[in-house]
């Protein structure tokens, strides 16, 4: 299954983890339960600590249900969606 590495970016005045309503809500969409019924399998998840910059490995069929998973981040940022590859494929194919 093809594998992505999304990015989401927001500002400290418009960031989610702080609002009473909004972290909580966030942190049960990237629950793995939800993100299955999307289509997305959660690899890995994490925030830069004070940067304001949160990572997903995922893997989906295409990227469509990717963006469509990440459309609530993008009320608060940015969500780029970038096509990624296990380490060990590049290696075989030996080249990024």
């Amino acid at each position: 299954m093809p594998l992505f590495v999304v990015k989401h970016e927001h500002t400290p005045e418009r960031c989610p983890a702080g609002d009473a309503e909004m972290g909580p809500m966030l942190l049960q969409h990237i629950a793995a339960p939800n993100a299955q019924n999307h289509g997305v399998e959660i690899q890995g998840e994490a925030v830069v600590d004070g940067a304001h910059t949160f990572f997903l490995i995922v893997e989906a069929s295409d990227r469509q249900p990717v963006d469509e998973f990440m459309g609530p981040f993008s009320r608060f940022g940015t969500v780029e969606v970038l096509p990624a590859s296990p380490c060990e494929a590049v290696v075989a194919r030996a080249a990024c």
